[in-house]
């Protein structure tokens, strides 16, 4: 027969044993301290000072004096000294300066909130359920960092699941936010909670904006001044919506272009060449000059008046209609006329003069029109 039981190690009276009670009040004792087991604390490595009959303790790691070599042992102060009690693998005890109860996993006690905690369903002032297992009621959630930041992370199996955060309205979807359906991210908005349309959506493709829902949208043509839309940004495509909405530096100069009467191209457009300097605008307006163009000298006469030889000017850039052509002589006698009416992409020209002139004459001409 076996001196002592097999879990406590309690000792056993044997048949005709002396003293017999000696036996059963050390049993006693050892039950008085492991049952409803709580120690009061687990962080010493010596004795204290005074102890008072009954006290226990968790004898930590590295202990020395009378703890010594009872590293994780229970220790419980008794009228003859320290008895200590090897734990085994599953015991509990409450630490009292912890306020929390520890488990032996049969190497190191470990804290309850030490363990991982795994439970099906979790509420904390709400009732979760087998979809919404964590389910929280309260004014404010706070998710604190440890160490330099925190990440929340929505996982989904694949592309085509939803990761996302759902605003509701009296748990109706108003608004929604991630990746649903795709990897693409969408914020996404509703009136009824059943139909969402995509207001904002983001991929490694580009991104795409819509605001249908606010009273606004993006423009739809060349030609859209509607109040309150959103500018379109880069080329409609071709037809008569074609044009670029947005102007900055890198459009505001370059080829005009306009498709009936709107325009597709840039707001300004010069060129310059052996006939001189053109300005376009886009809305058709068109500039030529010539600084110095030379005619032979005014010494023909014509009803008592001298007049140069006809020189031609060709525009620079063509005009849709005849243009208005001025000038003027660098001679302070002599001014510039048209001989019959300025054509859509040349003027004739000549000068007069009070008296007759000997050298050559020097205009400075400019022609104002609209190239369409």
């Amino acid at each position: 027969m076996a001196d002592e039981t097999d879990i406590l190690r309690l000792p056993l009276m044997l048949p005709s044993q002396a003293q017999k009670h000696v036996t059963h009040n050390e049993a006693l004792l050892a039950l008085d301290a492991l049952v409803q087991l709580v120690v009061l604390n687990r962080d010493l490595t010596v004795p204290p000072a005074l102890p008072v009959s009954g006290d226990r303790h968790i004898v930590a790691v590295g202990a020395t004096l009378d703890w010594a070599g009872k590293d994780r042992q229970i220790a419980v102060m008794t009228a003859e000294g320290w008895q200590f009690y090897p734990a085994l693998n599953g015991w509990q005890a409450q630490v009292l300066a912890e306020g929390q109860a520890v488990v032996f996993d049969g190497f190191d006690w470990k804290g309850v909130s030490e363990l991982p905690l795994q439970v099906r369903e979790l509420g904390i002032s709400a009732s979760p359920d087998a979809t919404n297992r964590l389910a929280l009621s309260a004014p404010a959630t706070l998710l604190n960092h440890a160490g330099a930041g925190h990440q929340l992370k929505l996982n989904k199996a694949a592309a085509g699941d939803t990761a996302s955060l759902l605003f509701q309205t009296g748990f109706s979807g108003r608004a929604e936010m991630g990746t649903a359906g795709s990897d693409a991210f969408s914020i996404k908005v509703s009136a009824d909670g059943s139909s969402f349309v995509t207001a904002l959506e983001a991929s490694v493709a580009g991104v795409r904006m819509d605001l249908p829902l606010v009273g606004t949208a993006v423009t739809q043509s060349a030609a859209d001044a509607t109040a309150g839309r959103v500018l379109k940004v880069g080329d409609y495509g071709l037809g008569a919506a074609a044009g670029t909405v947005i102007y900055g530096r890198a459009n505001l100069l370059g080829p005009v272009s306009q498709s009936s009467g709107a325009p597709t191209g840039a707001v300004i457009e010069r060129g310059t060449g052996a006939n001189g300097d053109y300005v376009r605008f886009a809305d058709g307006t068109q500039i030529c000059s010539l600084a110095a163009l030379s005619l032979a000298h005014a010494s023909t006469a014509l009803a008592g008046l001298f007049r140069s030889a006809d020189v031609t000017w060709s525009y620079p850039a063509a005009f849709a209609a005849a243009p208005v052509v001025s000038g003027a002589v660098d001679d302070g006698d002599c001014w510039l006329v048209t001989q019959g009416a300025p054509g859509a992409s040349a003027a004739v020209l000549r000068a007069l003069a009070a008296v007759s002139k000997s050298g050559a004459l020097n205009l400075r001409i400019q022609a104002v029109g609209r190239w369409f």
